[in-house]
C-alpha cells in the first residue's frame, strides 16, 4: 500500500460534531439534509425540498442548549486528532519504513472528509488509508462514511481532476482483542469505585447508538457485530456481572431496536437491581451522547428519580492506552497486508436499496473504479441514519 518511496495518509472517519454554537445550525443542517434520515413519506421530495431547513433551524436551539451543558461544543474533534497523532507515532515505531500522515475526516462536521481528501492530495499523499472509527459496522455509519468517499472519486473523475490518491480501507474492527482489553480495562476501573463485596451486583448496560428496524431488517451487520464486542468483553470480564445489551439516541416515531437505554435502567431499578454501569461500547470517544445523553439524561437525571440507585459509567476509550496500541496494531497490520479488506466488505445488505453501495464495496474491495460511473447517480436514495455526535 505505501512503499518506502511514497507518502502514506490515514483518514480517521467519524460523523463529526459542531464546535461552537455557530457551528450547531450547520451541523443540523448537513445532517437532516438526508431525506432518509427520519423515515417520513414527506420527506421523500425533490432536491429543493425545505422540511430539512425546517428541522433543523428548529432544533437548534435545543440541541445548543444540550452542547451548553457539556462544555460549549463536541470534544470529538480533539479526541480525533490526539488519537491519529498518537497512532501515527507508534505506527512509525511500528512499520519505520513507512511514511505516515493523520487526517481527520467527519460526514456532517468540518472538515469534512472530501475535504480532507482534497487536503491530502494536495498535501503529496500517495495512498489514503480510510479508517472508521466505528468499530461495528453499519451502513449507515461506515457506509455512509465510505460512499461519500466514492462519490467524491468519482466527481472528480467526472469533471477531469481524477484523484492520484490509491485508497484501501479498515472497515471494521469489532472484536480486535485490544479493542475487547480496552473495554474490560475501563470497566475493571470503574469497578474497584464499588465496595468489593457488592461488585458482582453491579449490572452492565452495554450501550450502543440504535437502529431503526427498517435499517436492521434489511440485513445490516450493526446489531450482530455490537453483540460480537459484548460477547468478547464479558468473556475477557470472566462473565463476572449480569450484562444487557440495550440502543440509546433514537430519533423520529418509527420502530428502533430496544430496549432503550433510558428505559432499562429504570426497569431495572425498579426490579431491584440498584447498582448500574453503562458502558459507550459503539463510541471510541466522548461526544454528545456519552457525556449529554448517558452523564445527564441517564445518569443526573435519573440519579433524582431514583435517589437510591448508583448509576455510573465507565469512562470512554479517548486516549487509553489500550486503546490507542489497538488502533496502531489495526493500521499497522493493514500496511503490512497491503491494504487487503476481509470478504464482508464486498458483501451487501441482503435488500440493500442504496445504488451506491454496490460500487463503493467494489471500489474498496478491489481498490478500482468501475468502468460504468454511472452507477452511483443514484445518491439520493442513500438510507443513512445519524446521531447526533
Amino acid at each position: 500500500v505505501v512503499s518506502t518511496q511514497s507518502t502514506g495518509g490515514v483518514l480517521m472517519l467519524n460523523l463529526g460534531g459542531p464546535e461552537n454554537s455557530a457551528a450547531v445550525h450547520p451541523f443540523l443542517l448537513r445532517l437532516f439534509s438526508d431525506r432518509d434520515l427520519i423515515p417520513l413519506p414527506f420527506l421523500q421530495g425533490g432536491k429543493t425540498n425545505l422540511l430539512p431547513k425546517f428541522i433543523a433551524k428548529r432544533r437548534t436551539p435545543k440541541i445548543i442548549e444540550q452542547y451548553d451543558k457539556i462544555g460549549g461544543g463536541s470534544p470529538i474533534k480533539m479526541w480525533t486528532e490526539e488519537q491519529g497523532k498518537a497512532m501515527v507515532q507508534r505506527v512509525s515505531e511500528l512499520c519505520p519504513e513507512m511514511d505516515i500522515v493523520n487526517y481527520t475526516g467527519f460526514r456532517y462536521a468540518e472538515p469534512l472528509t472530501e475535504d480532507a481528501m482534497d487536503q491530502m492530495e494536495a498535501d503529496g499523499i500517495d495512498h489514503c488509508v480510510a479508517f472508521t472509527q466505528y468499530p461495528q459496522y453499519s451502513c449507515s455509519t461506515t457506509g455512509s462514511s465510505f460512499n461519500g468517499m466514492y462519490r467524491h472519486i468519482v466527481k472528480r473523475q467526472k469533471e477531469g481532476k481524477p484523484m492520484k490518491m490509491t485508497f484501501s480501507a479498515i472497515d471494521r474492527w469489532a472484536t480486535h482483542p485490544l479493542l475487547i482489553k480496552s473495554f474490560a480495562e475501563l470497566i475493571n476501573k470503574q469497578l474497584d469505585t464499588v465496595d468489593e463485596k457488592d461488585r458482582h451486583k453491579v449490572v452492565l448496560l452495554f450501550s450502543a447508538h440504535s437502529l431503526p428496524m427498517s435499517v436492521v431488517n434489511r440485513g445490516d451487520p450493526y446489531p450482530q457485530e455490537v453483540s460480537a464486542t459484548v460477547e468478547h468483553v464479558m468473556r475477557e470480564l470472566k462473565y463476572s456481572n449480569p450484562y444487557r445489551l440495550v440502543w440509546q439516541s433514537k430519533v423520529g416515531p418509527s420502530a428502533w431496536l430496544g430496549a432503550p437505554t433510558d428505559e432499562a435502567i429504570k426497569g431495572l431499578i425498579k426490579r431491584g437491581n440498584k447498582s448500574l454501569m453503562m458502558v459507550p461500547i459503539a463510541f471510541t470517544s466522548d461526544h454528545i451522547e456519552t457525556l449529554y445523553e448517558m452523564d445527564i439524561e441517564y445518569g443526573e437525571e435519573m440519579r433524582s428519580e431514583f435517589p437510591d440507585a448508583n448509576i455510573m459509567r465507565c469512562e470512554s476509550l479517548n486516549m487509553h492506552p489500550t486503546f490507542v496500541e489497538c488502533l496502531s496494531q489495526l493500521l499497522a497490520s493493514h500496511l503490512k497486508s497491503d491494504g487487503k479488506t476481509i470478504p464482508q466488505m464486498a458483501l451487501r445488505c441482503p435488500m440493500c436499496v442504496n445504488s451506491t453501495c454496490g460500487p463503493m464495496r467494489g471500489f474498496f474491495s478491489s481498490r478500482h473504479l468501475p468502468k460504468d460511473l454511472t452507477s452511483c447517480e443514484g445518491d439520493d436514495k442513500e438510507e443513512d441514519i445519524k446521531s447526533f455526535g
